[in-house]
Order: C-alpha cells, then sequence, then structure tokens
C-alpha cells in the first residue's frame, strides 16, 4: 500500500513541543519565532526530516503556519482546513487563525511590541514572504531577525534523516522533448530576462529540465534538489550524490555539473563577488538565497520560474501519455465502482477498505508507480471536511441511505490522474440530491466552455458557481488546478479559481472540480480532469474559442442527479460524457464490470 492509515497525530503534544521551543527562543534572545509548513522547496509534500509545523502543532495540513510568542501561538489555516485543524491542534497553546481574513502579517502588527525581536528560518521563507512579514514586524516597531539554525530542530531530538530517495531518468518517450533542447530553450530565457543566471528552487522545474525523476516525498516523483541554469554555459545541480544511481548519474553528469546540497549558497555568494545578476522567483525562492547574492555584492533581479509555464504546456507525447493514463485509471476505476455497488449491498464497509480496494484496483494495471495523493475516503460527515485524510482513529462505516466521496488518483509513466465521484449509498435524501444536482450543473458549465485566447481561470471560475450562489450556497476552494506529467498532482501556474490569473493555453491539463460540503453533514465533489484544447471557429462567431475536453473517463452517479433541475443541453452533455465513457472505457473492462458500466452510462 501506498497510503498509511496510521494515525501519527497527537494533539496533546502541543503543550511540551511549544514550551520547550519557547525555551530555546528564551535561550537566543528571541521574542518569538515562525513556522511554516514549507520546506526549503516550498512544495506540497515535505519530507518527515521537514515536517516542523506537523511536529510542533498536530497539523497535517498541506499548507498554513504557527508564530509562537512568549504569552500567546497562533495557527493559520486556509478555508480547506478550518475543521482539520480544531481537530488535531490543542487549541488551547495555537489559536486557529484564517490565513485569508486574518493574514499573520495582521497579526503580527497587532501582537507585536515595540522592540521585540521575531525569529525566522530565511530558507523557509520566499522572498516575497519575509518581505511582507518584515513590513508587519516594523509597522509594530518590531525587528525580523533570520536565524542560522532552526530553533525547532534544535529541541527535535527525534528529528529523521533527510529523504535519499533513487532518482531515474524519465525516457524522452514519455516527456516529447530530450533535456538538451529544454536546457536551451530555458537558459535563452534567462538571457532574454538580462539575467547571468536563474536558480530553480522548485523540484519538479528541475525534474522536468533534466529529464529526471526522484522519491524524496510521498506520492509525487520529486527529487529534492536545487539548481543554477545559467544563460550560457553548463547548468549545475545541487543533490545528495547517494540519491543518484549509476544510470542518473550518467544522464545528469552528461547535462550538468552535479554538487552537494551544501555548496549552494557558496556557489550563489560566488556569482555575487564576480558582480552577477541572478534572477530568482520571489514567490518559491527562500529569502536566504537572495541575501547570500546581494550580500556578496551581486544582483538579484525577481522573475517568475520560466520552467512553470513550458511545463505547464503538454506536448504531443505528453498529452498522448496522459489520455493513455486515463484509460487505464478509468478502466480500474470503473471496476472500482462496480466493485463499491456490490460490497456495500453485501454488507459493512468502511472508509479504509474502500481506499484499499481503489488502490489494488490500480495496482493491478501493472503500470501504478504511486498514488498521486491519499485518497479521500470519506463517509457522511467526513467528506463536509473537503481535505479529509482517513486513519485507524477516523475511519467510519458508511451508513445505510448515504453520499460516499471518494478522491484518489494514480501516478504512472505516462501521466498523472485525479478524479473525485461522489456516491450514492442506499436512499438518498432528496435535499442531497439537490445538492448534488446543483454541483454538477457547475461542472457541466465548466466543461462546456468556450472562451477566448487569453482568458484566465478566473474569469470562469464563477460557472462553477452560479448554480449554487442561485441557491445560497458557495464552497471554499478553487475549482480547478493544474496536473503535470508524471509530477505533481497540483501544478502551477495555471488553476480554475478565484485567485487564477494565469491565462489557459492549449495543452495545459486542469481539473474541473466544484462541490458543496455541509459541516457535520454531507460532502460532494465531482472532479474530472480537462485539457485544454485549440481555438477553433465558432459557426457565426468573430472570435475562434478555446474549449476543453474532459481527460478522465468514469460515470458520474445517475442516482443521485435530480433531472428536472437539468436543462436540455445539461442532459446532453451527461449522456454524450457517458457515451463516451461506455465506448471507450468499456472495450478495456471484464464481462461483469462491462455489464454494470452500462447501466452506470445509460441515457438520463
Amino acid at each position: 500500500m501506498f497510503q498509511s492509515f496510521d494515525n501519527v497525530i497527537d494533539p496533546s503534544v502541543g503543550p511540551a513541543r511549544c514550551a520547550a521551543l519557547r525555551q530555546e527562543l528564551l535561550r537566543l534572545g528571541l521574542d518569538g519565532f515562525l513556522v511554516p509548513r514549507a520546506d526549503a522547496h516550498q512544495g506540497e509534500y515535505v519530507p518527515p526530516s521537514d515536517a516542523r509545523l506537523e511536529w510542533l502543532t498536530g497539523f497535517a495540513g498541506s499548507a498554513g503556519m504557527a508564530v509562537v510568542l512568549a504569552e500567546k501561538a497562533a495557527i493559520f489555516v486556509d478555508g480547506r482546513y478550518t475543521i482539520q485543524v480544531r481537530e488535531q491542534v490543542n487549541t488551547d497553546v495555537f489559536q486557529p487563525q484564517h490565513l485569508i481574513e486574518t493574514p499573520p502579517s495582521d497579526w503580527l502588527a497587532a501582537e507585536l511590541k515595540a522592540g521585540q525581536k521575531l525569529g525566522y528560518d530565511p530558507m523557509l521563507h520566499t522572498i516575497n514572504g519575509a518581505r511582507r512579514l518584515a513590513e508587519a514586524c516594523a509597522s509594530a516597531g518590531a525587528e525580523l531577525v533570520a536565524v542560522e539554525v532552526n530553533p525547532v530542530d534544535a529541541v527535535r531530538h527525534d528529528r529523521p534523516a533527510a529523504p535519499l530517495g533513487p532518482v531515474s531518468v524519465h525516457s524522452d518517450d514519455f516527456a516529447g522533448e530530450a533535456a538538451p533542447s529544454k536546457i536551451a530553450r530555458m537558459a535563452a530565457a534567462v538571457a532574454k530576462a538580462k539575467a547571468d543566471a536563474f536558480v530553480l528552487t522548485q523540484p519538479d522545474s528541475i525534474a522536468w529540465l533534466f529529464n529526471i525523476r526522484g522519491s524524496d516525498v510521498s506520492h509525487t516523483p520529486l527529487p529534492l534538489s536545487f539548481a543554477l541554469l545559467p544563460a550560457s554555459g553548463m547548468p549545475q545541480v545541487f543533490i545528495d550524490d547517494r540519491k543518484l544511481t549509476n544510470s542518473s548519474r550518467d544522464h545528469l553528469a552528461s547535462l550538468a555539473e552535479i554538487r552537494g546540497p551544501a555548496d549552494l549558497l557558496p556557489a550563489l555568494a560566488a556569482l555575487g563577488r564576480d558582480g552577477a545578476t541572478v534572477m530568482l522567483d520571489p514567490d518559491w525562492a527562500g529569502a536566504a538565497l537572495a541575501a547570500a547574492v546581494s550580500e556578496a555584492g551581486g544582483t538579484v533581479r525577481h522573475g517568475a520560474d520560466p520552467i512553470t509555464r513550458a511545463k505547464a504546456v503538454k506536448n504531443a507525447a505528453e498529452i498522448a501519455g496522459a489520455r493513455a493514463a486515463h484509460l487505464r485509471d478509468g478502466a480500474a476505476f470503473a471496476r472500482f465502482l462496480a466493485w463499491f455497488d456490490a460490497a456495500v449491498d453485501a454488507g459493512p464497509l468502511d472508509e479504509i477498505g474502500v481506499a484499499e480496494r481503489l488502490e489494488a484496483f490500480r495496482a493491478e494495471t501493472g503500470k501504478l508507480k504511486e498514488i498521486s495523493f491519499d485518497s479521500i475516503s470519506a463517509a457522511g460527515p467526513n467528506a463536509a471536511i473537503c481535505h479529509y485524510r482517513v486513519d485507524r482513529r477516523s475511519n467510519l462505516t458508511i451508513p445505510a441511505d448515504s453520499l460516499f466521496l471518494i478522491d484518489s488518483g494514480g501516478q504512472y509513466e505516462d501521466g498523472t490522474t485525479d478524479i473525485t465521484r461522489t456516491l450514492a449509498v442506499g436512499t438518498v435524501p432528496e435535499e442531497q440530491k439537490r445538492h448534488f444536482t446543483l454541483v454538477l450543473k457547475g461542472h457541466i458549465a465548466i466543461a462546456t466552455a468556450r472562451f477566448p485566447v487569453g482568458t484566465s481561470g478566473a474569469q470562469i471560475d464563477a460557472l462553477a458557481r452560479i448554480a449554487l450562489w442561485k441557491a445560497g450556497l458557495d464552497f471554499d476552494h478553487g475549482t480547478g488546478h493544474g496536473v503535470g506529467s508524471y509530477l505533481s498532482v497540483h501544478e502551477g501556474p495555471q488553476r480554475i479559481a478565484k485567485t487564477g490569473h494565469v491565462a489557459l493555453e492549449p495543452g495545459m491539463i486542469v481539473s474541473n472540480e466544484p462541490g458543496y460540503y455541509r459541516d457535520g453533514g454531507h460532502g460532494i465533489r465531482i472532479e474530472n480532469l480537462e485539457l485544454v484544447t485549440p481555438a477553433t471557429q465558432i459557426e457565426g462567431g468573430e472570435r475562434p474559442m478555446l474549449g476543453f475536453t474532459p481527460l478522465t473517463l468514469a460515470p458520474i452517479d445517475r442516482r443521485l442527479v435530480l433531472v428536472e433541475m437539468l436543462s436540455t443541453e445539461e442532459r446532453a452533455w451527461l449522456d454524450a460524457y457517458h457515451a463516451r465513457v461506455q465506448a471507450e472505457i468499456g472495450p478495456l473492462v471484464d464481462a461483469e464490470t462491462g455489464a454494470w458500466l452500462e447501466r452506470a452510462t445509460a441515457p438520463l
């Protein structure tokens, strides 16, 4: 199993660990310290060695920050985790705050006193993030102070070693472009930006650029590392040599100079002493990297990681791989759905059992490298926690006459998948069917959207919410995120969200996942991955329009649809989608699953 269900969260450890940290801060002459969820790469997944926020507070979400002062401490999370944080954290010690409504900078400006010193680890805070925090401190007459040794590490005596996951070569057949070609293209972008070098801090950018994959963190094939990409000359990759196999070492050595992680800051200082202009992405690069350049006399230029967009626009080989991965995954998921309907009728079934069986179906394809994230296997009220993670303590038996939500995905060498379905168990109350149909209307509105070149995700996000808004409802997460090619299941820069201001381009992959969550009651989400398609002319139209084609192929539970709430066009879309599922997935499954699939995809 790639997913563990052991409960490692213990809110009771918070008071003692917070007290130990305060003692260390006192020794260092600091009045407080910032503990972000991030590691030095700002990634979604962090290795256990860098899980400082979880160790200190118990919070296991993918975004957040704690602030520990001498007399008060707070933990900041966004709308996805407002329920989860209160279950995992001792709120007598760490007061929960909404990350958006009360940002840490605002809280600090109100709580800090003149003359106080607030410590931070400059490798764990981005350039822009550190700037905002410094401004907040200054407004209170306090000072933001960088530390060389993280005080959490100093009191965390059981800290695990840094990961040494093996690095592999990602075949050009899957990548669609050889690494030397990518390096030349991206070096030209650095030169165009009038910089001497760009510092790559995101491991997925490094994996894409050099056509390698790693195994340092859960669920995403990342090689934790840094790289320097010069405008001319050979790149440098800063990686623990113990991660490299003979083949990956030979591959990487043909493309770059291989150096150890401890060499990064000295290398940046050397560029600074040479008077170089070094480009850093201020939203991703640690403040320590900028300081290493500028304090040595170099010039820091801020600019977006040029690889982020290049990686987001999939080439023909990557698109073909995504289609193949989704067909394979769709067949496994159809087998799972057929099994679920039979198993839930046969007797007690719990959340862990469902997640285990789904992973087994994917593994039986013989192509599964990993799951793309911990499956959200959620029954009844647990589904109202949109990023719920089942463990042995929370594991629920699926109740009769309810909704069950399963959000999951697979990592295959040719593509990354992510699908959510909400399923009927027995006779579902009419109100829950109404909520499901409202979410479905939003899903269809995105799936059928046509939009001009230059349109961003923020401009179409409302389409997923209109039906819910008319009913006085909404959801507190984005409608869609980008997806990588055997890389991160959550990939930028594109997204469909109120904050998604990057234009959607042909070849990008985004999720389409509106939802609705009633606290303590039920949760609903319907998710497909969509490929942004090239602009085509609409008959009678004046401008070519982009659109979406679903990559995900799996039935949407017809038993939950109130047909009278759908328009003629919406009914036609669902019938056409189901016809495609039947045509493409039907030939890939056994006869028993095929018979189930035929019923599940029948026209409304």
